[in-house]
């Protein structure tokens, strides 16, 4: 869906990359997915199950691999896996799994149905 590079400014205090920016990138993919699908706007409503088993650091790209899990009249449950490739090589590994639940909406935020 998207593929980033994780620059100073995203990491934490300990010098690796900040989770919170790897979720926001999981999410963003995500939301290219959900409007993708509902043809329209979908806000993010839920996000759950997160898991980070490798880190990453500054200069290593995140790639972010997302799939429909569920679809119901007006929600969607997509799950997203971000991966990490360093910088100069190709050793990648997953960097982080998740879940999000979008769900579409009309010009009014008011929720809409998904064709099936």
């Amino acid at each position: 869906m998207i593929r980033v590079t994780a620059m100073p400014t995203d990491i934490n205090p300990y010098g690796g990359v900040f989770g919170g920016w790897i979720m926001s990138q999981m999410a963003l993919g995500a939301a290219s997915l959900a409007s993708r699908h509902s043809k329209g706007r979908a806000i993010l409503v839920a996000a759950s199950d997160f898991q980070f088993p490798a880190g990453m650091l500054v200069g290593e790209e995140l790639s972010v691999y997302a799939t429909l899990e569920r679809q119901g009249r007006t929600s969607m449950t997509i799950a997203a896996e971000g991966w990490r490739r360093e910088r100069d090589g190709d050793e990648s590994s997953r960097a982080a799994s998740g879940c999000f639940t979008f769900v579409a909406v009309d010009e009014t935020n008011t929720p809409r149905a998904i064709a099936p």
